[in-house]
């Protein structure tokens, strides 16, 4: 499908000259190869399978605005060749919000500052695409409101909250509607509805969660009514340029039974219905973080624990890769949406093998681009063996508190980071840290 005009990209760009003929170069690796091919989501065409996954970037201003370090952060990614970006989590209402740092896109006047972003990725021939979400009962914030939709304490911390009334629940939805606009405006590629992780749509579909006996809940498919309801208002608002995509939870991680696999991909079958254009897949109510969604030391063989100074180990055997490819394999067939595979994905060898397979169509990574922003770049010049980092998760732990980095390169961070440790400040805050990366 041809890519479409975007008025904040040079078309005939040097980016756009590379990334051309680099897929078929005598140095690219073939498990490069495949993951430098271009892909398509809806009417959007990216310059290769890899994604730069969705993750807390803590550089908003105190009222939600864009800052310079954010722009900064987003067009170093596109120069650095990623061919598609979630955006982190933008809040689509005040109650929604799930940190003091967190971008916001609940108002027309965050238009001017999102649209800063757009231009500085077209700059560089990049997609990006909105990443919006509600927090529900899983916000940081104190002095917020929470809404859900029962009166259940949330499952991570337990934070209590009111059932949502009808006419909370039907302002949500226009709140995605009307972010979806701001998006559109702002020169978004697309929208990506965050709907995993324990936030307001997860708790929607989980029985743990949500314990309504209206239209809203009372069995599996009134409980998907809520998202379904999402998609079907951010749809319309969208025009046809745009795409459409979402990130899902196919099952809940948590200490009591919950939403599963088979429930998680009926639903996500009239979800995708309702217009989407790929789902990215992932965890749907969680206990914790790590165990559920960000899990550490992935292909982290004793070798390189020592290259890294992970002393601790030294004696332990590397963590698997791609621990959310069976909910990509049960979704495929199911869906004609494209399949955006997430979650600790490290040498390239996987990520092809992934693509090769049919299990997805697009690779999805935030904590490989957060050390190496040109990672993309690195692949194209022949880069081999695995990514750089090592999911040790330290930049997660300063989520809300400090802005996004890899706290283990310049080496000087990591002392840095000691000091950041020793003084308190990665505490209540960032204990809730990597809500949505991998």
């Amino acid at each position: 499908m041809p890519q479409r005009e975007c008025p904040h990209r040079q078309r005939g760009s040097p980016e756009d000259s590379a990334a051309g003929g680099l897929a078929s170069s005598f140095a690219v690796t073939p498990a490069a190869r495949l993951l430098l091919e271009p892909g398509s989501i809806g009417p959007v065409t990216t310059r290769n399978r890899l994604v730069r996954a969705g993750t807390s970037e803590s550089m908003a201003g105190p009222g939600g605005e864009v800052t310079d370090d954010l722009v900064t952060l987003y067009e170093d990614l596109a120069r650095g060749g990623a061919g598609l970006i979630f955006t982190g989590h933008f809040y689509c209402h005040p109650r929604g919000r799930y940190g003091k740092r967190q971008v916001g896109i609940d108002s027309d006047t965050c238009i001017e500052g999102l649209s800063r972003v757009t231009s500085a990725v077209h700059r560089h021939g990049g997609r990006v695409f909105a990443q919006i979400a509600h927090a529900g009962s899983q916000t940081l914030l104190p002095d917020i409101e929470p809404l859900a939709p029962s009166a259940h304490p949330n499952v991570m911390t337990g934070r209590e909250v009111a059932d949502a009334s009808r006419g909370e629940i039907e302002g949500v939805i226009e709140s995605f509607r009307d972010a979806a606009r701001r998006a559109a405006e702002a020169g978004f590629d697309g929208v990506h509805i965050h709907g995993a992780n324990g936030y307001l749509i997860s708790e929607f579909r989980s029985p743990i969660t949500n314990r309504r006996e209206d239209r809203w809940g009372g069995s599996a498919e009134g409980r998907e009514r809520f998202p379904i309801a999402v998609v079907e208002a951010v749809r319309d608002e969208l025009p046809p340029e745009l795409a459409l995509t979402m990130k899902l939870g196919f099952r809940d991680i948590v200490d009591e039974p919950g939403l599963e696999l088979d429930d998680a991909v009926a639903g996500a079958k009239r979800i995708a219905a309702a217009g989407l254009d790929a789902i990215e897949v992932s965890s749907n109510l969680m206990s914790d973080y790590v165990s559920a969604s960000i899990r550490a030391y992935v292909a982290v063989t004793r070798r390189r624990a020592l290259e890294d100074l992970l002393f601790h180990r030294l004696h332990r055997s590397a963590e698997p890769e791609a621990y959310f490819r069976p909910f990509a394999q049960r979704l495929r067939g199911q869906v004609d949406a494209k399949i955006v595979l997430v979650g600790g994905m490290r040498r390239p060898e996987t990520m092809a093998h992934v693509i090769e397979s049919g299990d997805a169509d697009f690779i999805s990574m935030a904590r490989p681009f957060i050390r190496e922003p040109d990672l993309v770049r690195k692949l194209e010049s022949g880069r081999t063996g695995t990514v750089a980092c090592v999911s040790c998760n330290m930049c997660l732990m300063h989520e809300d508190v400090h802005g996004l980095r890899c706290w283990r390169m310049p080496r000087r961070r990591m002392f840095e980071h000691a000091r950041h440790r020793l003084s308190g400040r990665l505490t209540a805050e960032a204990g809730m840290a990597g809500s949505h990366s991998k």
